[in-house]
């Protein structure tokens, strides 16, 4: 049951996303784009779940075994805590969080295509948005360990270098961002594509145009909503990790600091018990 703190991260996280999203300019509602209110739709429907499943969770017994949605869950989220130790190491633990709501909602964007609202994904700034989250952490993440010598490396290997430094430094922020508004609207061109020939088609051969899409376009959905939407999440999460961990130092390094400081902290008690035998002694 504690992994559930993980569930509250995610909503954080699903909130933060959803923020962002709005922060379009628009001076009136009408002027919204659909791919927003499909990417508010998604976000109400993961806080729903999130918030079930923590009550829930909050409610049962902690001695019997978790059954129905909570036993999905707790499933879940320790498949998904046991991913990110494995790739980035057992100190970015607290990351399993973020990376299932991000996952949850990449998703999501893709299959909510499957009901007939456009999917977020289409319009860039969502990309943009969930890939300008992985981005900042992992500079965070560098400032973290590396303090101040952080700034060094935009004049590595000498200062001349500054300019391009500054420029690769958003190449992250590109490839993740373009990766997903490339492969969404890729999926939405040939779809729209598709259906168009279909709908012709089928007023060639029965004067209605919706006869012959429902036989072909279940296979199509299946391929670019679906697979292609696992596949990406599965990329830009794995992409994410990578280069949120590859920012700190090395997991042996860590884990013998941590028994360096261990040590010290034992020696620092085994000290004050000797200094305190010596004071009783003195006062015998």
């Amino acid at each position: 049951m504690k992994h559930y703190r993980f569930l509250l991260l995610s909503v954080l996280s699903l909130f933060l996303l959803t923020s962002c999203d709005l922060g379009l300019p628009a001076s009136t509602i009408e002027g919204i784009p659909g791919e927003i209110y499909s990417s508010v739709i998604i976000v109400i429907i993961g806080l729903i779940l999130f918030f079930v499943i923590f009550i829930k969770a909050k409610k049962a017994d902690p001695l019997k075994r978790p059954k129905g949605i909570l036993l999905v869950a707790e499933m879940a989220v320790e498949k998904m805590e046991g991913l990110v130790v494995e790739t980035m190491g057992r100190r970015y633990r607290n990351f399993t969080g973020y990376i299932m709501a991000v996952s949850f909602y990449i998703f999501m964007c893709f299959t909510i295509g499957l009901i007939g609202l456009p999917s977020p994904m289409t319009l860039y700034i969502v990309p943009f948005t969930i890939a300008l989250c992985t981005f900042i952490l992992i500079h965070a993440n560098s400032v973290r360990f590396t303090k101040w010598k952080y700034f060094k490396r935009y004049i590595d290997p000498f200062p001349l270098f500054l300019p391009i430094n500054l420029l690769s430094m958003w190449a992250p922020l590109l490839s993740l961002s373009f990766r997903l508004f490339g492969n969404a609207v890729a999926g939405w061109v040939l779809m729209e594509v598709v259906y168009t020939a279909l709908k012709e088609l089928s007023n060639a051969i029965f004067g209605l145009p919706f006869f012959v899409a429902p036989f072909i376009t279940p296979a199509l959905h299946a391929y670019f909503d679906i697979f292609s939407g696992f596949i990406q999440t599965l990329v830009f999460i794995m992409v994410s990790m990578l280069l949120i961990a590859q920012e700190g130092p090395e997991e042996d390094e860590t884990e013998l600091e941590e028994i360096q400081r261990e040590k010290a902290r034992e020696e620092k008690i085994a000290q004050r018990k000797a200094r305190r035998a010596e004071r009783k002694k003195k006062i015998v």
